[in-house]
């Protein structure tokens, strides 16, 4: 707990705009790519081919899209942003898994890869002060 006190007052002191502006961008592209998830669920099944014989890989499936939607959301208001991550971390890894598993598609894996940095970064940054974490946090 205190290591995460320590995080927030260092992200706290050193908070940019722009670098919330990231934040909410990374929010509204997992929010976006849930939804494309849920309206496209034969790609997401396509995608998951080469695990259909493992367990658990249906449970994967109804995982992903939730997590990305409701993630999304949180990430992008600055609420829970850390627990959010955290969410989005194996579906992130696994992500970069499936292109070397099965087809290889070199513009999904940069985008995965790129996504997993990001929310690395803010796993360690915080959701900073321009976020609802911050203002709850002032409420006290």
């Amino acid at each position: 707990m205190e290591t995460i006190k320590t995080l927030n007052k260092w992200a706290n002191r050193h908070t940019y705009f722009p670098i919330d502006l990231i934040r909410v961008a990374l929010g509204a592209f997992l929010f976006l790519k849930g939804l494309d998830f849920m309206t496209h669920s034969e790609m997401l099944a396509q995608l998951f081919k080469p695990f259909q014989n493992m367990a658990g890989s249906m449970i994967a499936i109804h995982y992903i899209v939730p997590a990305h939607f409701i993630g999304g959301i949180l990430i992008f208001f600055g609420l829970l942003t850390r627990w959010s991550i955290l969410a989005q971390l194996p579906i992130l890894i696994g992500a970069v898994v499936i292109n070397f598993v099965g087809e290889m598609n070199s513009s999904n894996l940069i985008l995965a890869i790129i996504t997993l940095f990001i929310c690395g970064f803010f796993l360690v940054y915080g959701s900073g002060k321009n976020s609802l974490d911050y203002y709850f946090k002032m409420q006290k």
